[in-house]
């Protein structure tokens, strides 16, 4: 597997793009290669692997956000909702989606089997399905895709769960949508590294 830049400038350049196209820079191929890659070396606590994963390619990516895009139109006011609209359809015009969960199946079992670490085990979860996400849009916009996370967990869940079979426990934390950029990102500001970054013993 060829990477399309070195490791610290793909960490560098990610930023959130919201203006994607219905188009890939990468055959579908290699999209699901990059998920698998993910899913292998992603690190977890006590390699516990709880991180599950859900590929949605164009229909059924423009179906999630349709799903989004009734389920938000049902609660919110219809003034309210106008704006709403707007930014789903913005989703709703890219490539692709990957859903992130976790199973709190493989949580309790560690929970279980070590139990002086039992409450630290859900957050450590959360920390597992964030390196996932991290993993997956530096590696996506690395290919010369746009990217952007979203978290419209719990509204869209049970619906998400009976149209693609995916168990109702998972728990989804969040969905990168991810397409050919046709904008370019927004500015990116930094607070002081010295208030940010302490160094002791040089």
């Amino acid at each position: 597997m060829t990477v399309s830049k070195n490791f610290l400038e793909a960490l560098c350049a990610r930023r959130s793009y919201y203006s994607l196209a219905n188009e890939s820079t990468i055959p579908d191929s290699r999209i699901v290669e990059l998920v698998h890659a993910a899913a292998l070396n992603t690190p977890s606590c006590f390699n516990s692997q709880s991180t599950r994963l859900v590929v949605l390619l164009k229909q059924e990516h423009e179906k999630l956000w349709e799903i989004a895009k009734e389920t938000l139109k049902a609660m919110l006011p219809a003034d309210v909702y106008v704006n709403t609209e707007q930014r789903l359809n913005g989703f709703q015009k890219a490539y692709g989606t990957i859903l992130f969960f976790e199973n709190p199946d493989t949580v309790k079992a560690l929970q279980e089997k070590l139990p002086t670490y039992a409450d630290n085990f859900p957050r450590w979860s959360e920390h597992t399905s964030a390196m996932h996400q991290f993993f997956l849009w530096t590696a996506l916009e690395a290919e010369g895709l746009g990217a952007n996370l979203q978290h419209y967990s719990p509204i869209i869940d049970e619906r998400v769960s009976a149209e693609w079979n995916v168990p109702a426990n998972w728990s989804l934390k969040a969905q990168l949508v991810f397409g050919t950029p046709t904008g370019e990102p927004r500015e990116k500001t930094y607070e002081p590294l010295k208030e940010r970054v302490f160094v002791h013993g040089l």
